[in-house]
């Protein structure tokens, strides 16, 4: 007797090439216009309006006329506060690099040999990085406090006629800036932090076996390989220099010894007169300032990688 075949299975139903519904359009283009609507409105917006108003009397009551190039003439010809704030911010970007920047990498390198306890020590030194800026001013204000202060009660003038390290116009600088760097070199800590676990154990091995030392080895092997996270740190210095902001203004408001082009934009624009239109022109100029060599130290950087 013959064996009755096998019923065949039926087929499945073949998929055609899969379509985006009518929702999924719709989602899609949400998630495309709706963040570039608010870039433009928030940032770019902003930035070409500044451009515009920068040429102009704006104050924000009076009709607005265009002025030319005067705001421009007058911050740097007339306005005695503009280069002593140039100044102030070029010593704000100095102090970063050469103090705030090392120690953060100071800490990085120790960290990453595994010391006892190495978290806990992390955590400490990014701490004032969670802090807000204006929180880390009211805290050096209490140090420095003139009257019983921490830092004075240490120098011995504890009991008044001590050290006013804030209102003296020839220290407040470098006393703001010693808050300053206290929460950088956390900052900096944890982006070299990251790039030194990032890096391949085998080269300090390598440059271990041919005899060198620990200083060599990261100056000659490692440093070398953190090329990206170095061109990250020098730009985040460069930003973080001339927005500063907060510390000074919670201090005296921008005033005498203190004076930063950040300051004075918001100095200008709510200050008597609103001088929106002289405010404008100072924050073109931060712009500027902020661009250019961070423009030119990348576009080095692509060229020595292509090199390579």
């Amino acid at each position: 007797m013959a064996l009755a075949a096998p019923a065949a299975a039926p087929r499945g139903r073949r998929r055609g090439p899969s379509h985006l519904t009518r929702v999924d359009k719709i989602v899609v283009a949400a998630m495309i216009v709706v963040p570039l609507l608010l870039d433009l409105a928030f940032i770019w917006g902003p930035a070409v309006a500044t451009v515009v108003l920068s040429f102009t009397n704006a104050t924000g009551a009076a009709p607005v006329k265009w002025i030319g190039w005067d705001n421009y003439h007058t911050l740097a010809t007339i306005d005695p506060s503009f280069w002593p704030a140039v100044r102030h911010n070029a010593i704000w970007l100095g102090v970063f690099i050469l103090i705030a920047t090392p120690l953060g990498m100071l800490f990085a390198v120790l960290l990453d040999r595994g010391l006892r306890g190495s978290r806990i020590y992390q955590s400490i030194f990014f701490l004032p990085v969670m802090l807000s800026l204006a929180l880390i001013g009211i805290i050096w204000q209490i140090v420095y406090t003139t009257d019983g202060g921490l830092l004075n009660t240490l120098l011995g003038h504890g009991s008044g006629g001590g050290i006013d390290f804030l209102g003296n116009p020839r220290i407040n600088l470098w006393a703001v800036l010693a808050e300053a760097t206290w929460r950088q070199a956390g900052y900096i800590m944890v982006l070299y932090l990251s790039g030194l676990k990032a890096v391949d154990p085998a080269l300090k091995e390598s440059a271990a076996l041919d005899g060198a030392n620990g200083w060599q080895s990261f100056w000659h092997v490692v440093f070398p390989v953190m090329r990206p996270i170095n061109a990250v740190v020098l730009v985040v210095t460069v930003i973080e220099s001339l927005r500063a902001f907060d510390l000074v203004y919670i201090t005296n408001q921008g005033g005498i010894g203190l004076q930063l082009i950040s300051a004075m934009i918001t100095q200008q624009i709510t200050g008597p007169g609103n001088r929106i239109g002289y405010g404008s022109a100072l924050g073109v100029v931060l712009l500027l300032v902020s661009i250019v060599p961070i423009c030119v130290f990348l576009v080095q950087q692509f060229r020595k990688d292509d090199a390579e």
